[in-house]
Protein backbone atom coordinates (compact mmCIF):
# COMPACT_ATOMS: atom_id res chain seq x y z
CA UNK A 1 0.00 0.00 0.00
CA UNK A 2 1.35 3.55 -0.78
CA UNK A 3 1.84 5.86 1.53
CA UNK A 4 -0.75 8.77 2.17
CA UNK A 5 -0.93 12.12 3.70
CA UNK A 6 -3.36 12.35 6.06
CA UNK A 7 -6.73 12.70 4.64
CA UNK A 8 -9.62 15.26 5.23
CA UNK A 9 -13.08 13.61 5.37
CA UNK A 10 -16.12 15.16 5.00
CA UNK A 11 -18.77 15.38 7.86
CA UNK A 12 -21.39 13.73 5.96
CA UNK A 13 -18.72 11.17 4.29
CA UNK A 14 -17.60 10.21 8.06
CA UNK A 15 -21.48 9.82 9.32
CA UNK A 16 -22.25 7.71 6.19
CA UNK A 17 -19.21 5.33 7.36
CA UNK A 18 -20.54 5.44 11.20
CA UNK A 19 -24.30 4.72 10.01
CA UNK A 20 -23.44 2.16 6.97
CA UNK A 21 -25.66 4.63 5.35
CA UNK A 22 -25.89 2.57 1.27
CA UNK A 23 -27.51 5.78 -0.12
CA UNK A 24 -23.71 6.88 -0.15
CA UNK A 25 -22.18 3.42 -1.48
CA UNK A 26 -22.75 5.20 -5.24
CA UNK A 27 -20.56 8.35 -3.89
CA UNK A 28 -17.31 7.03 -2.87
CA UNK A 29 -15.59 4.06 -1.14
CA UNK A 30 -13.40 4.34 1.69
CA UNK A 31 -9.90 2.13 2.55
CA UNK A 32 -8.64 1.30 6.35
CA UNK A 33 -4.61 2.02 6.32
CA UNK A 34 -4.65 -0.48 9.26
CA UNK A 35 -6.23 -3.39 7.29
CA UNK A 36 -5.27 -2.84 3.59
CA UNK A 37 -9.15 -3.20 3.26
CA UNK A 38 -11.29 -1.19 1.31
CA UNK A 39 -15.09 -0.80 1.74
CA UNK A 40 -18.39 0.59 0.60
CA UNK A 41 -20.03 3.08 3.19
CA UNK A 42 -22.67 0.36 3.71
CA UNK A 43 -20.43 -1.69 4.94
CA UNK A 44 -21.35 -3.78 8.09
CA UNK A 45 -17.95 -4.01 9.41
CA UNK A 46 -16.52 -2.61 12.49
CA UNK A 47 -16.28 1.21 12.06
CA UNK A 48 -12.29 2.26 11.74
CA UNK A 49 -10.62 5.01 13.39
CA UNK A 50 -11.10 7.98 11.36
CA UNK A 51 -7.13 8.79 10.93
CA UNK A 52 -6.61 5.34 8.86
CA UNK A 53 -9.26 5.98 6.92
CA UNK A 54 -9.03 7.23 2.98
CA UNK A 55 -11.33 8.40 0.91
CA UNK A 56 -11.71 7.15 -2.77
CA UNK A 57 -14.28 8.30 -5.72
CA UNK A 58 -13.84 4.82 -7.26
CA UNK A 59 -12.70 1.16 -6.51
CA UNK A 60 -9.74 1.32 -9.09
CA UNK A 61 -8.56 4.30 -7.25
CA UNK A 62 -8.07 1.95 -4.26
CA UNK A 63 -7.08 -0.78 -6.08
CA UNK A 64 -4.21 1.66 -7.45
CA UNK A 65 -3.21 2.59 -4.02
CA UNK A 66 -2.56 -0.72 -2.76
CA UNK A 67 -5.89 -1.92 -1.32
CA UNK A 68 -7.80 -4.62 -1.79
CA UNK A 69 -11.78 -5.47 -1.42
CA UNK A 70 -13.74 -5.84 1.20
CA UNK A 71 -15.35 -9.76 1.31
CA UNK A 72 -17.99 -8.34 3.06
CA UNK A 73 -19.40 -5.76 1.12
CA UNK A 74 -17.77 -6.91 -2.04
CA UNK A 75 -17.19 -2.81 -3.07
CA UNK A 76 -17.54 -2.64 -6.91
CA UNK A 77 -18.75 -6.26 -7.17
CA UNK A 78 -14.57 -7.21 -6.82
CA UNK A 79 -13.67 -10.37 -4.89
CA UNK A 80 -10.27 -11.51 -3.97
CA UNK A 81 -9.73 -15.08 -5.20
CA UNK A 82 -10.07 -16.93 -2.40
CA UNK A 83 -6.61 -18.69 -3.10
CA UNK A 84 -5.30 -15.62 -2.22
CA UNK A 85 -7.08 -14.40 0.39
CA UNK A 86 -7.07 -17.58 2.54
CA UNK A 87 -2.86 -16.67 1.98
CA UNK A 88 -3.43 -13.46 3.33
CA UNK A 89 -5.28 -14.94 6.38
CA UNK A 90 -2.19 -17.39 7.06
CA UNK A 91 0.21 -14.59 6.44
CA UNK A 92 -1.74 -12.37 9.16
CA UNK A 93 -1.71 -15.37 11.90
CA UNK A 94 2.16 -15.79 10.90
CA UNK A 95 2.52 -12.63 12.06
CA UNK A 96 -0.10 -12.46 14.95
CA UNK A 97 -0.14 -15.92 16.23
CA UNK A 98 1.68 -14.96 20.02
CA UNK A 99 -1.68 -12.60 20.27
CA UNK A 100 -4.83 -13.72 21.02
CA UNK A 101 -6.61 -14.87 18.05
CA UNK A 102 -10.09 -15.80 17.50
CA UNK A 103 -12.35 -16.82 14.91
CA UNK A 104 -14.39 -13.61 14.85
CA UNK A 105 -10.59 -11.36 15.57
CA UNK A 106 -10.00 -12.83 11.97
CA UNK A 107 -13.14 -12.07 10.63
CA UNK A 108 -13.36 -8.47 11.47
CA UNK A 109 -9.89 -8.15 10.10
CA UNK A 110 -10.49 -9.47 6.83
CA UNK A 111 -14.01 -8.21 6.50
CA UNK A 112 -15.48 -11.35 6.31
CA UNK A 113 -17.87 -13.49 8.51
CA UNK A 114 -16.78 -16.36 10.90
CA UNK A 115 -18.29 -18.91 8.77
CA UNK A 116 -17.57 -17.85 5.46
CA UNK A 117 -14.09 -17.83 7.15
CA UNK A 118 -13.94 -21.13 8.52
CA UNK A 119 -15.59 -22.87 5.61
CA UNK A 120 -13.00 -21.20 2.79
CA UNK A 121 -10.18 -21.40 4.84
CA UNK A 122 -10.93 -25.34 5.66
CA UNK A 123 -11.76 -25.78 2.31
CA UNK A 124 -8.63 -24.71 0.77
CA UNK A 125 -6.08 -25.66 3.31
CA UNK A 126 -7.81 -29.11 4.74
CA UNK A 127 -7.68 -27.45 8.17
CA UNK A 128 -9.30 -25.11 10.38
CA UNK A 129 -7.65 -21.25 11.14
CA UNK A 130 -7.41 -22.66 14.64
CA UNK A 131 -5.68 -25.74 13.89
CA UNK A 132 -3.17 -23.79 11.86
CA UNK A 133 -2.68 -21.12 14.64
CA UNK A 134 -2.17 -23.93 16.85
CA UNK A 135 0.90 -25.93 14.58
CA UNK A 136 2.51 -22.43 13.84
CA UNK A 137 2.84 -22.05 17.96
CA UNK A 138 4.10 -25.03 18.60
CA UNK A 139 6.27 -24.69 15.94
CA UNK A 140 7.75 -21.70 17.06
CA UNK A 141 7.52 -23.36 20.73
CA UNK A 142 9.87 -26.34 19.20
CA UNK A 143 12.08 -24.05 17.90
CA UNK A 144 12.27 -21.66 21.41
CA UNK A 145 12.83 -24.79 23.26
CA UNK A 146 15.82 -26.07 21.17
CA UNK A 147 17.42 -22.98 20.65
CA UNK A 148 17.03 -20.99 24.34
CA UNK A 149 16.91 -22.06 27.83
CA UNK A 150 13.61 -20.35 28.71
CA UNK A 151 11.53 -21.99 31.20
CA UNK A 152 8.87 -24.34 29.33
CA UNK A 153 6.10 -21.51 31.00
CA UNK A 154 8.43 -19.10 29.57
CA UNK A 155 8.08 -20.72 26.11
CA UNK A 156 4.33 -21.58 26.35
CA UNK A 157 3.71 -17.62 27.10
CA UNK A 158 5.44 -16.34 24.43
CA UNK A 159 4.58 -18.60 21.65
CA UNK A 160 0.99 -17.64 22.42
CA UNK A 161 -0.61 -20.12 25.32
CA UNK A 162 -2.04 -18.27 27.97
CA UNK A 163 -2.28 -22.15 29.63
CA UNK A 164 0.39 -23.49 30.30
CA UNK A 165 -0.79 -26.94 30.96
CA UNK A 166 -2.88 -27.42 28.15
CA UNK A 167 0.12 -25.85 26.23
CA UNK A 168 2.01 -29.27 27.59
CA UNK A 169 -0.66 -31.42 26.81
CA UNK A 170 -0.93 -30.38 22.95
CA UNK A 171 2.51 -30.21 22.76
CA UNK A 172 2.88 -34.18 23.85
CA UNK A 173 0.13 -35.23 21.39
CA UNK A 174 1.24 -33.75 18.59
CA UNK A 175 5.23 -34.65 19.35
CA UNK A 176 5.20 -37.71 21.55
CA UNK A 177 7.14 -35.62 24.13
CA UNK A 178 6.63 -33.56 26.82
CA UNK A 179 8.02 -30.10 26.39
CA UNK A 180 11.38 -30.93 28.27
CA UNK A 181 11.33 -34.06 27.34
CA UNK A 182 11.70 -32.38 24.01
CA UNK A 183 14.16 -30.06 25.63
CA UNK A 184 16.32 -32.85 26.75
CA UNK A 185 16.28 -34.51 23.15
CA UNK A 186 17.58 -31.70 21.37
CA UNK A 187 21.10 -29.82 21.79
CA UNK A 188 21.82 -25.97 22.02
CA UNK A 189 22.30 -25.77 18.10
CA UNK A 190 18.43 -27.66 17.34
CA UNK A 191 19.61 -30.54 16.19
CA UNK A 192 18.59 -34.14 17.84
CA UNK A 193 20.82 -35.64 20.28
CA UNK A 194 20.70 -39.74 19.11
Amino acid sequence: MKSQKVSIIPADYWQAITENDPAFDDQFFYGVQTTGIFCRPSCKSRVPSKENVHIFKNAFLAIEQGYRPCKRCKPDGLQLPTEEWVQQITEWMDAHFTENVTLDKLAEVTHSSPFHLQRSFKQLTGISPFTYLQQKRLEKAAQELATTDQTVAAVGRAVGFSNIPYFITLFKKKTGQTPAQYRKGVDCSGSKID
